[in-house]
């Protein structure tokens, strides 16, 4: 994370002794402003869900590539996104500033450029069957797109401290986001169970071609659900340029004093803190534990439970679960603590994931399963308001 997550807007007064204090500056943030800061979160929720469901689907399936090399995808370009974070951080706190802010350049200007990446992301390039063209070519376009989503998702989540008013205003305008992302979730589960609906229907017809025709290669059976991917990557970029323009166009990033503590310095700072190494350790994690079976759910639900047909129907409920548990997990927050609220949520994704793997095709079985074990995100998302208080 970059250095402007720790950092709060400050301005400096003298008292009679002259000496100088820093005062927190109180002007309210209006609705509208915090309304548009959360629209400007919804691109990274869409495409992080939406590459969780169907990434490995598309790749595996679609594309026929080999599992291992499936697996070396996803490892390099998450690898590659987690040093992407920090390296963008320190280039945006190196930066200065322009008429229209720090921050918000950078948003804008990644925007195009993560746009075209999620696409060709999802494209076939008629060189796709060999396996030495398209190892390379998606391994570089995901890296590709991890990179500019940085470029966009870093300085979006450090505006928060530079949207002006007091701590109480941020951390309405992250409760908006939370609210808003929820709700990006809900039109992914619509977008992309319709995807995976057609792919499912055409791949029942793939394989009876491909029993009729055993030459015939299974993924030239696929046309439907190859135009059903890249329809919804078209979709959803659409739906990303609009929510970059509404965070371009309603925020107005404000310039923060001077600090006079480098990058490196707070950087020093926060790997020395204690408290912030377990926080940061327990997050990753439990993140960690949740985006592995996020990854292969679709792949069991589909090879493995043979609830490929109800799957979006899976995806519907573990969805809207989400946007109503939010503010319930929010309350027990506030009202039981931050901790005890994390210790709560976390445990629940150990019993749903055993039962589902007991009784994988139970449908209804595995939907309440479901939704219990995404209650572990849904408090861990929650609890990202911590981060807020370093």
């Amino acid at each position: 994370m970059p250095t402007a997550t720790t950092q709060s807007v400050f301005t400096c007064i003298s008292d009679e002794h002259g000496n100088r204090e820093r005062q927190e500056t109180s002007v309210r943030l209006p609705l509208s402003r915090k309304l548009c800061y959360a629209v400007g979160g919804v691109p990274y929720q869409m495409t992080n869900i939406a590459m969780g469901f169907s990434l490995q689907i598309f790749l595996l399936d679609v594309v026929q590539m080999e599992a291992f090399s499936v697996s070396l995808i996803l490892f390099i370009s998450h690898a590659w996104d987690a040093v992407t974070d920090p390296v963008v951080g320190y280039l945006v706190s190196r930066s200065s500033w322009t008429h229209i802010g720090r921050l918000l350049p950078w948003a804008v200007l990644s925007m195009p450029l993560a746009i075209l990446a999620y696409i060709f992301l999802w494209f076939i390039p008629h060189n796709a069957v060999s396996s030495a063209f398209s190892v390379p070519w998606y391994l570089t376009i995901s890296c590709l797109f991890e990179t500019f989503m940085s470029c966009y998702s870093v300085p979006y989540t450090s505006l928060n401290m530079f949207l002006g008013g007091d701590q109480q205003d941020r951390d309405s305008a992250t409760a908006y986001r939370m609210s808003v992302e929820a709700f990006a979730m809900l039109m992914v589960a619509v977008i992309q169970g319709q995807v995976l609906w057609v792919y499912n229907k055409d791949r029942d017809q793939a394989c009876l071609i491909v029993d009729q025709t055993p030459d015939l290669p299974h993924s030239a059976a696929l046309h439907e659900t190859r135009s059903a991917f890249m329809i919804s990557a078209l979709v959803m970029s659409a739906l990303f340029f609009v929510c970059c323009m509404v965070l371009f166009l309603g925020v107005k990033e404000q310039r923060g004093s001077h600090m006079h503590t480098t990058y490196l310095n707070t950087v020093k700072k926060l790997i020395g803190h204690v408290s912030y190494q377990r926080l940061v350790l327990g997050f990753l994690f439990s993140t960690l534990a949740f985006q592995m079976s996020l990854g292969n759910f679709t792949l069991f639900c589909t090879h493995v439970a043979g609830l490929g047909a109800q799957f979006q129907y899976l995806m519907l409920a573990i969805l809207v679960s989400a946007t109503i548990s939010v503010p319930v997990w929010q309350m027990t927050l506030v009202r039981l603590g931050k901790k005890t609220a994390l210790f709560i949520g976390l445990p629940l994704l150990i019993p749903g994931l055993l039962v589902l793997v007991a009784m994988p095709e139970n449908f209804p079985v595995c939907m309440v399963m479901c939704v219990l074990a995404c209650e572990k995100n849904h408090v861990n998302h929650v609890n990202q308001l911590i981060f807020k208080t370093w």
